[in-house]
């Protein structure tokens, strides 16, 4: 090791990109715990003896026309948003200051999270409602995927293993989430005041994220690797720019500085391809599964008890989140298969056997497929698969692509490899309506 490279004291700037990481998802994991308290709202105002019911309706059939497009709509909402910021953001952000972009983001996170909170408490008509929750959405996911690239941009200019306690704190965020949500049902808590005490969790989760950049830069650590990183293209500019006055008699200035600039996006994305299309096809399959086929998968062996009430909060929710958690944090202590290895690739490609499994288990209502796996057994084994897998090679692959380029191209390296995370949540999106309707 560089006897000249700072120690990470008490592994602060470790620590600080794990709280940055829990800061980018925790708010919308809450947001999403709360989903049945937006529903609710959306309810039609008339009261129950004015509406026509006929004698075989379901609950499915009495909800208004804005809660049964509620979670459609609040998908394409998110992920339109993520992908096409986390796009700009791999494009732009050399043009606008680090500080802007993460700092920025983070503080209209928070505000528009403290205007959920607000909104909680005061009474809207369905419409009007569900048009304001939708622009936050838009909003909330629009900032989380400028600060969410400029994290892994970030990161990429520190060794590979401080694109980790990112990932980590992501997967934190999802446990926490779904460990509110079990406390909430247990305590019996009303919608109302479950979904005022979220927001205000994200809101001191994100203060404190706040807090933790702004402690960043004065680190002596993460200040190496910044000044380090500046220094480099500079070197490299000054050479480039004698070979230009060299050859100044044979091309035009604006062709050199074409040829200088043009192929930089395009060279990155050729050295980390691999990791990049790894990385979308990761979460393509694991949001194209989870959670619309696996939380619709119910309880055989306590039909009307109480682990029926508890079996999607445990069993999906906070299994998923606990070990796909627990797979992320792995790769702070081990790094295999290494990041040329053709076995990476090969385990990622392996993970689409999760879809067929999963829509073997007691899915219901189903119309196509036969129910195979129909213990709860089975259902939770693959669980702790999937969402193990999920963790652990996703985050390999993040770690991995910033390294596989030059240290002056690791930033950008960064920003499409978030790029591409982003694009495996969409497509994942989108897939997922029809892994379920092939059930």
């Amino acid at each position: 090791m560089d006897p000249q490279v700072p120690k990470d004291k008490y592994n602060g700037v470790w620590l600080i990109f794990f709280m940055l990481g829990l800061g980018t998802l925790l708010p919308w994991n809450f947001f999403m715990t709360a989903t049945m308290n937006f529903t609710s709202r959306l309810a039609d105002p008339q009261p129950l003896s004015e509406r026509n019911f006929s004698a075989n309706q379901t609950e499915e059939d009495t909800r208004s026309v804005l809660q049964a497009k509620f979670n459609n709509v609040m998908t394409l909402c998110a992920m339109i948003p993520l992908l096409a910021f986390t796009c700009l953001n791999s494009v732009l952000h050399q043009r606008i200051p680090q500080k802007i972009r993460i700092a920025g983001s983070l503080t209209a996170i928070m505000l528009l999270f403290l205007l959920t909170a607000i909104l909680v408490k005061v009474d809207l008509e369905p419409l009007h409602f569900f048009v304001i929750t939708m622009i936050k959405i838009i909003c909330i996911n629009s900032f989380g995927a400028v600060l969410q690239g400029s994290l892994f941009g970030m990161a990429g200019l520190l060794p590979a293993s401080y694109t980790t306690p990112i990932m980590s704190g992501q997967g934190l965020a999802g446990t926490f989430a779904a460990f509110s949500m079990i406390c909430a049902i247990a305590s019996g808590s009303a919608l109302q005041d479950s979904a005022f005490g979220y927001f205000i969790t994200a809101c001191a989760v994100i203060a404190l994220a706040i807090a933790s950049y702004v402690a960043l830069p004065k680190l002596a650590f993460f200040q190496y690797y910044q000044e380090s990183n500046q220094n480099k293209p500079s070197e490299d500019e000054e050479n480039k720019m004698d070979l230009l006055k060299k050859d100044q008699s044979k091309q035009g200035v604006s062709t050199a500085e074409e040829d200088k600039q043009a192929p930089s996006f395009l060279g990155i994305f050729k050295k980390i391809w691999v990791m990049a299309l790894s990385v979308c096809f990761a979460f393509t399959i694991t949001i194209g599964t989870f959670p619309a086929v696996t939380v619709d998968v119910k309880s055989t062996i306590a039909v009307g008890g109480t682990w029926e009430k508890y079996f999607i909060p445990v069993s999906c929710f906070l299994f998923f989140n606990v070990f796909d958690w627990a797979g992320r944090s792995l790769t702070a202590v081990c790094m295999w298969p290494g990041k040329d290895s053709k076995l990476l690739p090969g385990l990622l490609l392996a993970r689409v056997l999760f879809v067929p499994l999963f829509m073997l288990c007691n899915v219901q209502p189903r119309y196509n497929l036969p129910v195979y796996f129909t213990h709860d057994g089975w259902f939770i084994a693959f669980m702790v698969l999937f969402a193990f897998s999920n963790g652990y090679l996703a985050s390999l692959c993040m770690c991995f692509g910033p390294k596989k380029v030059d240290p002056s191209e690791a930033e950008t390296a960064g920003a499409i490899m978030a790029f591409f995370l982003s694009l495996g949540l969409a497509l994942g999106a989108s897939v997922s309506f029809l892994f379920r309707g092939l059930v």
